[in-house]
């Protein structure tokens, strides 16, 4: 397999890394959100792989992680989810008219949208949310409560998971409702984790009232939306994760290569350690692009995908630690060293935590029964 660009690819990633140069150096704060994503949408960077219908170009999925990739070597922010995942569950789901409602205001940042799945009770088992979803005959009254919902105190809607089918079989009995973060009985209550940062929440939805032209797909497709739209957030390449492990530990490099710190074999090996678990991502992460480029069934990338993510992510926060020893808490980095570790520890458990990734793999790939099954 060739993982090097096509003179096409070569080009535009050199286009890309030039109009990101400039507009890094012209804005001196960072900008918000939504105008980061309507610069990006003016410069036609948005939705690259979409249908041309729909306000896309119809490329390769490998242009976009091109984007992802030269965005993060840019130091810019991420692209917004909206367009990696959710809009995208909405261009493959939706009705004519929520594509028309929702999509270009969306790519345009006009938009922001959260994901409302986890729950106190149900974060790895998703299929347990009890969040309901009950139709009174004209609309739909959600109440329940949902957790770890990012950028949900920024967001104008909210895609949600709510049991509708109380009876049906846990999986089954799931829908998905496009939700407006401003309706009656919506409260959001952010959530400060251990990185000092507050960008994720808690979510009360207290009878709320849903259109019936809100829900996306059918009563009860709940569950196979879910599983398409997670396919795509677990994704490494989609999100630009490697190269902003690679920036990370590049930084660390310098800082222990300036303070004399490299003439340590430890520190070398536990740098060493960790760049071999972000090329090993890398490498997975292309493979399965590439799969997909073509049109080939790419296998279990979500489950091994975010396996790898979360023990190449761990892997650069323990070296920030490690390398830096009392350093890490005491020196001019410790700020960065410390946000830099407490940063990758969720990444085992945000977006299917590993024991369930493993189970996954187990059942699907290997065909080893569920445990309840050898009794």
């Amino acid at each position: 397999m060739d993982f090097r660009d096509t003179p096409a690819e070569a080009e535009y990633r050199r286009a890309l890394a030039d109009w990101l140069r400039t507009f890094v150096a012209n804005h001196d704060a960072a900008p918000s959100s939504r105008e980061w994503q309507h610069a990006l949408y003016e410069a036609g960077y948005i939705a690259q792989t979409w249908p041309e219908e729909q306000g896309g170009k119809a490329l390769s999925p490998v242009y976009d992680v091109i984007l992802n990739e030269e965005v993060a070597r840019a130091g810019a922010q991420a692209i917004p989810p909206n367009v990696n995942y959710l809009c995208r569950a909405i261009l493959e789901f939706g009705t004519e008219q929520q594509r028309d409602r929702f999509l270009l205001p969306t790519l345009r940042g006009d938009i922001q949208w959260c994901q409302g799945f986890s729950e106190p009770g149900a974060g790895s088992d998703l299929a347990a949310l009890t969040t309901s979803g009950r139709w009174n005959g004209d609309a739909w009254i959600v109440n329940g409560q949902k957790l770890w919902t990012s950028g949900a105190s920024d967001a104008d809607w909210c895609l949600l998971l709510a049991r509708s089918e109380p009876d049906a079989p846990k999986h089954q009995g799931i829908s998905a409702f496009l939700i407006d973060m401003t309706s009656p009985g919506v409260s959001v209550r952010p959530i400060m984790t251990a990185d000092g940062e507050a960008d994720t929440c808690e979510t009360f939805w207290d009878d709320v009232v849903v259109p019936a032209d809100c829900l996306l797909g059918s009563q009860g497709d709940g569950w196979p939306i879910a599983m398409w739209a997670l396919q795509l957030e677990r994704g490494p390449a989609d999100l630009g994760v490697v190269p902003n492990l690679l920036n990370s530990l590049e930084d660390l490099e310098r800082i222990v290569t300036s303070s004399g710190l490299d003439r340590h074999e430890r520190i070398r090996r536990t740098l060493s350690r960790a760049y071999i678990d972000v090329q090993i991502l890398h490498l997975y992460s292309i493979r399965q692009v590439s799969l997909r480029a073509a049109d080939r069934a790419e296998g279990p990338s979500g489950p091994a995908a975010k396996l790898l993510w979360a023990r190449a992510a761990q892997a650069v926060g323990h070296a920030w630690l490690d390398a830096l020893g009392g350093l890490a808490v005491t020196g001019a980095e410790s700020d960065r060293a410390v946000r830099e570790y407490f940063h990758s520890r969720p990444t085992s458990i945000y977006g299917g935590s590993a024991q369930i990734q493993r189970n996954l793999l187990a059942q699907r790939v290997l065909g080893m029964p569920r445990a309840d099954a050898r009794r």
